[in-house]
């Protein structure tokens, strides 16, 4: 991985922040099958290829409106030489103490370095410091890089919300207790 500095955002990272492209490119897709019968109902996903890759735009961009840049928040930078290339966007929620993760993105050109992991650690640590005791990310079903990343740092897939995104997609949901 190469060498970076995981720090609170400052007001001036902003533009940078919000420069970062909102796409990903993935082969994949985690489809849903959806069985009904007379006394049962099942849901299952499983890893369908795609006939050629595809770039897919995230639907909701994190706002970082409310994002307050005089006090700790939970969105954190990585930052090189080169300036700032990701940042991830966490979320307290009092009930039922656990941090959601609104934003997570690397430059397209620093992407599979491990600079999403460390993101994502640091924000482990971030909603420790403040007694959290579970994250939660959410991502689109095609979003196979994410699921990869999510599953091996030993976040477990534990719910769906079918068309739950602008552009009716799925989101697939995956959690850890910290």
């Amino acid at each position: 991985m190469p060498a970076i500095e995981i720090r609170p955002a400052l007001l001036e990272d902003l533009n940078s922040i919000v420069q970062i492209k909102q796409i990903y490119q993935t082969s994949a897709v985690w489809q849903m099958d959806r069985r009904v019968g007379d006394n049962d109902f099942s849901i299952g996903f499983r890893e369908v290829r795609l006939p050629r890759s595809i770039k897919v735009d995230v639907p909701n961009p994190p706002e970082f409106t409310t994002v307050s840049f005089t006090q700790p928040s939970g969105l954190l930078v990585a930052s090189m030489p080169e300036g700032i290339v990701g940042y991830i966007l966490v979320k307290e929620m009092t009930v039922p103490r656990s941090a959601w993760v609104e934003g997570l993105a690397v430059r397209e050109e620093y992407r599979r370095k491990g600079i999403g992991s460390a993101l994502l650690m640091a924000g482990q640590d971030w909603a420790r410091s403040r007694h959290l005791v579970r994250m939660v990310l959410e991502m689109q079903s095609k979003n196979i890089p994410a699921i990869h990343m999510a599953l091996g740092l030993g976040f477990e897939f534990c719910g769906y919300h079918d068309q739950y995104f602008a552009n009716r997609d799925i989101a697939l949901f995956f959690g850890k207790f910290i």
